[in-house]
């Protein structure tokens, strides 16, 4: 059955990539099939292309579709540059992708010429596309990392990782064969690999699972001529943020450096390039008199001058609150993660994607309550390439209270949702309260009702799926309590 006539018949047009829509669109406007009457899909259905359509008769069956037709001598003929556009955009990962390019492909044949142009909703949609490809090829050819094996490993000599979001991987390929010649590599992403031996490019399934799977013996000498030629003076971090936006940093090897770069820039390096070795110089102790002695330090005004502990020096910068000014609901969680930290907002890693499922089946608008946490300078120690998070110690929840407090006194909550011990202690300000004795009762505490759940990290971390499902349905009945709680400020406090 060719495809015209399985589209007559009810099903999907299935195609895994450019080649093949091409030969399948060609084919359905010879036949004078309109768009709407194709339903694209992939082979057992993906995560872009979209899953394949049921049997039966389109959605849209009242549409008159055209019976098939014989080919005619002349295949439809489209100019160069609309095909290479065409051919870009394909790349681009949309679940209509297909869909949409049929539609361009057919208003064309149809005369509709100014499809092409910007100025139409298509040809905006289409340029938007075609410059998102464009733009992900250039970022694959800069912020890609090989690392290089032993030679007594054998082949590939050097493996990268690259996390792309469009399927640019086999024009990143050429790319970089024309640059290393015949040096053998790989890189890995998560949807597919590309293995060149000196001569052939293989094409392969995922291969690895994250950066952390790579290992370069000679890392180290190039991270120290990064540290070396870092220049605190001239130190821009919102234009090197704007350069390199925050994803690419997790999986280059200087990533791990830049945040106690940026840190002891902070500290005074721009001022003193050898701040490090300078510092822990000892030297003479002039006496002073007492009336000539600086007065004692103010409390910060901002959070960005927050002083208060020691994770301000390792941190890359404070991470405030987020929301409503004065949000019914505060949600406090323990401190900002890596992404965090790089991002300057709170719950944009894999926690926060998790606190969304959360809201999502409890009913609540993540915008309507106020997200913070306890301490607000990321605590990490270095576990090879990466920044594993360490857990904030007493003295240091004590020292960042004071921006809570400002918080609680600002936004006045009528209740307060604690997630995990650090969060607990800090606001009852006690280092004896435990999770066990809180978790899941709501407690008065001043003017607010606070009730305690889990931390997304906790659920994150738990090893077995059955405690993994219990751990969250926790966090989703406290969050559903607090908004009763809301409705019925007056309900008696239970009994201890």
């Amino acid at each position: 059955m060719n495809t015209a006539a399985a589209v007559l018949a009810g099903q999907p047009v299935q195609v895994t990539g450019f080649a093949e829509w091409r030969e399948a669109a060609r084919e359905l406007l010879r036949a004078g099939v309109p768009p709407e009457a194709v339903t694209w899909g992939a082979p057992g259905g993906d995560l872009f292309s979209g899953a394949p359509a049921p049997a039966g008769p389109p959605h849209n069956a009242a549409i008159p579709l055209q019976e098939p037709k014989p080919a005619p001598h002349s295949p439809p003929r489209l100019p160069r540059s609309l095909l290479e556009m065409l051919q870009k955009a394909a790349c681009y990962r949309d679940p209509d992708r297909w869909a949409f390019l049929y539609r361009v492909m057919w208003r064309w044949q149809q005369g509709e010429h100014d499809v092409q142009s910007p100025a139409d909703p298509d040809g905006a949609r289409l340029h938007a596309m075609a410059k998102a490809v464009r733009r992900e090829e250039h970022d694959m050819h800069a912020y890609i990392r090989f690392r290089e094996r032993p030679e007594e490993a054998g082949p590939p000599r050097f493996v990268a990782w690259f996390e792309p979001r469009h399927d640019v991987l086999p024009q990143v390929a050429e790319h970089f064969i024309a640059r290393m010649g015949g040096v053998s590599w790989m890189i890995a992403t998560p949807e597919a690999s590309v293995l060149w031996d000196g001569a052939t490019l293989h094409n392969t399934g995922p291969l690895m699972s994250s950066a952390a799977d790579l290992d370069d013996a000679g890392e180290a000498l190039w991270l120290t001529y990064y540290r070396s030629i870092f220049n605190p003076a001239r130190l821009n971090a919102p234009l090197m943020q704007s350069h390199i936006p925050s994803r690419f940093w997790k999986n280059l090897p200087e990533g791990a450096l830049v945040p106690s770069l940026v840190s002891q820039a902070g500290l005074g390096a721009r001022r003193i390039g050898q701040v490090a070795a300078v510092g822990r110089k000892s030297g003479s102790t002039i006496p002073i008199a007492p009336e000539d002695a600086q007065p004692e330090r103010e409390q910060p005004s901002r959070l960005d001058e927050c002083r208060r502990c020691e994770l301000w020096q390792y941190a890359t910068q404070a991470v405030g609150g987020e929301g409503p000014k004065r949000a019914d609901i505060m949600i406090v969680g323990e401190q900002p993660g890596d992404q965090e930290d790089l991002a300057g907002a709170p719950f944009v890693g894999p926690a926060g994607k998790l606190l969304d499922r959360v809201f999502e089946q409890a009913g609540l608008d993540r915008r309507s309550v106020y997200l913070t946490n306890a301490v607000k300078h990321f605590k990490w120690e270095p576990r090879g390439k990466r920044r594993l998070h360490k857990t904030p110690v007493q003295r240091e929840i004590e020292a960042c209270h004071y921006w809570l407090e400002k918080e609680l006194a600002a936004c006045k909550p009528k209740v307060i949702v604690v997630m995990g011990a650090t969060a607990l202690k800090s606001v009852f300000q006690a280092g004896n309260v435990t999770l066990k004795d809180k978790i899941g009762r709501p407690v008065r505490h001043g003017d607010s009702w606070v009730v305690t759940i889990y931390h997304p990290s906790y659920v994150l971390r738990v090893p077995d799926e059955a405690s993994k499902q219990e751990a969250f349905s926790v966090m989703v009945k406290g969050l559903k309590l607090a908004q009763e709680l809301l409705e019925r400020p007056d309900l008696p406090e239970p009994p201890p």
